[in-house]
């Protein structure tokens, strides 16, 4: 009897820890380059991210080749020169939520998340910290962020022919919807 309850209390402890953890399959995240000569712009909509609510936990993973753009020329040379998706594969972004006690997760509305964390883009790892949103809608959580990445700070060269069609400051955009528990 005792081994009884005390697995139904395991059972019960483990479906509470998993329902703090959302998890994202399909978030978005594009980035955005504007110099006069040219403009770029590529979407990522196969984004995984795992939040958890009871810590403030964020992990956020993409394979860079999962970028599109509109031109097949710039994705061809955003893959072999630039991101070097071959040796570099995936970026990801773990780190935490800090101000955690200001967001309501069982209570709708849009809330401002501060995140700090590490940022990891073609092999090379910075702490980072930003702003965002999280919005929290019938369940529903949406994480929105904006922030900016200079790609020499990742180690990506840009050669000096097309340096002026590349802005030396990219914008990166997040919108990553959670499925409800």
């Amino acid at each position: 009897m005792k081994t009884k309850i005390l697995f139904i209390a395991l059972l019960a402890f483990s479906q509470l820890a998993i329902a703090q953890k959302h998890i994202a399959k399909t978030g978005h995240v594009w980035f955005y380059s504007y110099t006069p000569m040219e403009v770029i712009e590529a979407h990522n909509r196969q984004v995984v991210s795992i939040l958890d609510v009871s810590n403030g936990d964020i992990q956020v993973i993409l394979l860079n080749k999962s970028f599109e753009f509109k031109v097949t020329l710039m994705q061809e040379h955003f893959n072999e020169n630039y991101m070097e998706t071959t040796k570099f594969p995936k970026s990801s972004f773990k780190g935490k939520i800090t101000n955690l006690d200001k967001i309501d997760f069982k209570k709708d509305g849009v809330y401002t998340a501060e995140v700090t964390g590490d940022l990891t883009i073609h092999g090379v790892t910075k702490n980072v910290s930003n702003t965002g949103t999280i919005e929290v809608m019938s369940g529903v959580i949406t994480a929105k962020a904006k922030f900016k990445v200079i790609p020499k700070d990742f180690g990506i060269q840009i050669p000096q022919l097309v340096e002026t069609k590349i802005a030396k400051e990219m914008e990166i955009t997040a919108d990553i919807t959670y499925a409800a528990n």
